[in-house]
């Protein structure tokens, strides 16, 4: 009985494919379904949910949805409080309910002018902070420099090669 259960999980995937496309189903899942009473009865409701859906036609919308749709928007508008909070409101409604077309540029432009303001003042910050270091030398005389430094260090370090050699 725990074969047989745990082979009918296995089907419950392939019963999918077997009911959308019959033919592209295996020999064996068929045999499957044709011995199983579950799996049978599984493809039998799955067909029949199927056969719903297809009898099934969406409502057609109500012609009168976008004239009812604005007049409510148009209540929303005029039903706003007075004061600071009236004028809010009406910020919010005109942000929300009006027309995009006005308010993205002016936001696109905002944030453009904020961003070059914002990356000007940290260049400055970062340049005032760390002020250009005039290099009196050039960087051949630099390297010589750091090598005549170092010639200890290399020396040793060719003195190790040379006992590793055998010298």
């Amino acid at each position: 009985m725990k074969e047989r259960s745990t082979h009918c999980t296995e089907m419950d995937e392939k019963l999918t494919d077997m009911l959308l496309d019959p033919e592209s189903a295996s020999a064996k899942v068929r045999a499957h379904v044709a011995e199983c009473a579950r799996c049978g009865e599984e493809l039998a409701r799955l067909q029949a949910t199927m056969n719903l859906l297809d009898g099934w036609e969406a409502p057609e919308p109500s012609s009168y949805f976008l004239t009812r749709l604005n007049a409510r928007m148009r209540e929303e508008r005029a039903a706003t409080p007075s004061g600071w909070a009236g004028a809010l409101a009406r910020l919010r409604a005109r942000l929300v309910y009006g027309s995009s077309l006005t308010v993205r540029p002016l936001a696109a432009t905002a944030l453009t002018i904020a961003l070059l303001v914002g990356g000007g003042a940290y260049l400055g910050v970062t340049d005032w902070m760390h002020p250009a270091q005039p290099t009196g030398q050039t960087a051949v005389v630099h390297d010589l420099q750091t090598l005549d430094n170092n010639a200890q260090v290399l020396d040793q370090m060719e003195a190790l090669s040379n006992n590793e050699n055998g010298n």
